[in-house]
């Protein structure tokens, strides 16, 4: 079994690369491969509630990040020191994640047989 690293960079809104994360992320852990997600830089905002993506254009997929626990992908980190610029606390959070360090977050990219950034 593989170790996938899937690490999201970029805000949810203005592109589909996040998407194309998700959907790859998901396919992987459907193939039994043992996927871990991190959320750094400007896709700290994923993990925020109530956002309505459709009023800018977007399809709204960021309710898929709930369903992760159905895919068996049960590491998923958020870079502490980018939640903190963007001013997000894990009460923030609209799904299961975790924060973490930079050394924890080098520590599960060095473990990963891939790494994946979105």
């Amino acid at each position: 079994m593989k170790k996938i690293c899937v690490i999201f960079r970029h805000s949810p809104i203005g592109n589909a690369s996040s998407r194309e994360g998700l959907d790859f992320a998901m396919l992987s852990a459907s193939f039994e491969q043992e996927v871990s997600i991190v959320f750094t830089d400007e896709a700290v905002m994923h993990l925020l509630a109530e956002q309505q993506p459709e009023l800018v254009g977007s399809k709204d997929y960021l309710s898929t990040f709930k369903a992760l626990s159905l895919y068996d992908i049960e590491t998923v980190l958020v870079c502490q020191q980018s939640a903190k610029q963007f001013g997000i606390s894990a009460n923030d959070f609209n799904f299961e994640a975790e924060m973490a360090s930079t050394h924890q977050i080098r520590t599960l990219i060095q473990q990963a047989n891939e790494v994946v950034v979105y």
